[in-house]
């Protein structure tokens, strides 16, 4: 029998980067890597073809429908928060319109093979749009404060609601009954990654600061001390995927699912930092625009249903990610005892 075909967009991101390390070290499958950039050669060694080229591109397109045989797609690529306000309609291109070109793949793929494509698609806290004035400390399930106040969120959360659609509306099921699309989302906070560097997220302000601090420069933090997000390091993202594409269907009581490690302020990240690097220079110069993003997310998230539902649990807390994880590779990558 041979290997199922993966397909796994936005490749070299820092999502994608361990996914496809992992799926890899598995060994079950054949990976197909799509991203706008070459794949490293280190990265690109793992995988049965690597594609360079835009989602949008239907040429490339036809090519992915009519050249493999997909049981699976890890949908990752899309355009982050802080350039998608730079960016809108840029951003809306690529996160909606792109995200639907892969729906409409995986539909043809589901028609190929005759059952269901696993569609995984890694959406965000951005999802959510708390406004000036509300004071909601506690964690958030999935389904409050649905209220986006980014082009990111936006679009994260239309693809979250469409996704469910493509699995559930009866004019979207094959002919024998069967929905085409297996849709299954993850609600990702803060993703903290050691073998990648922050490519310039809303919360990326924490591995900045210790790039910074591990490489002695100084590090002006774009948002207030007080800050709190919820956040995870990417080993744990990369095992919920796993986790949740292995969960059998008949466990999953809903399409999307909160994932969480811990919540904390950027305060207790430079307080973390300093354990580790004590001449750190860090400082707080909140920018206004970030800030007012940073504070329309969620301060915590309730992540009980996937460990209900497929017993999801982060192999990392707060300290250990740092003790364990973070500062051993960081300190690593700049050739530091």
């Amino acid at each position: 029998m041979s290997k199922k075909e993966v397909l796994v967009t936005g490749a070299s991101g820092e999502v994608g980067h361990g996914l496809i390390n992992s799926l890899a070290k598995r060994g079950d499958c054949e990976i197909v890597a799509l991203d706008l950039r070459e794949l490293a050669p280190k990265l690109g060694v793992l995988c049965k073809k690597a594609y360079a080229g835009d989602i949008g591109d239907e040429k490339l397109l036809q090519v992915l429908e009519t050249q493999h045989q997909f049981d699976q797609i890890y949908h990752l690529a899309g355009m982050l928060s802080a350039t998608g306000e730079k960016h809108p309609m840029r951003a809306h291109e690529v996160n909606v319109n792109g995200s639907i070109n892969m729906l409409r793949l995986a539909r043809a793929h589901a028609r190929r093979i005759n059952e269901p494509v696993q569609f995984l698609f890694t959406s965000t806290i951005a999802v959510y749009g708390l406004e000036p004035g509300d004071d909601v400390n506690r964690a958030l399930h999935e389904r409050e404060f649905q209220s986006p106040t980014t082009m990111y969120g936006i679009n994260k959360w239309y693809i979250e609601k469409l996704g469910s659609y493509f699995a559930t509306h009866p004019q979207m099921q094959h002919p024998n009954g069967l929905s085409e699309i297996d849709f299954r989302c993850l609600r990702f906070p803060g993703i903290i990654s050691p073998d990648t560097l922050p490519s310039g997220g809303t919360s990326d302000y924490g591995p900045e600061m210790l790039h910074a601090a591990a490489k002695g420069d100084s590090y002006s933090c774009f948002v207030k001390a007080e800050s709190r997000l919820p956040f995870m390091v990417m080993p744990d993202g990369i095992n919920a995927l796993l986790q949740i594409a292995a969960a059998p269907v008949d466990r999953l009581q809903q399409r999307v699912y909160n994932i969480n490690s811990f919540s904390v302020t950027a305060q207790d990240f430079k307080d973390m930092i300093l354990r580790f690097f004590p001449k750190a220079d860090i400082r707080f110069e909140p920018v206004p625009q970030r800030q007012a993003i940073v504070d329309s997310w969620p301060r915590d998230v309730d992540d009980s249903a996937a460990r209900r539902d497929w017993n999801w649990s982060p192999q990392y807390d707060f300290e250990s990610s740092f003790r364990d994880l973070l500062v051993p590779k960081v300190k690593e990558h700049y050739g530091l005892s």
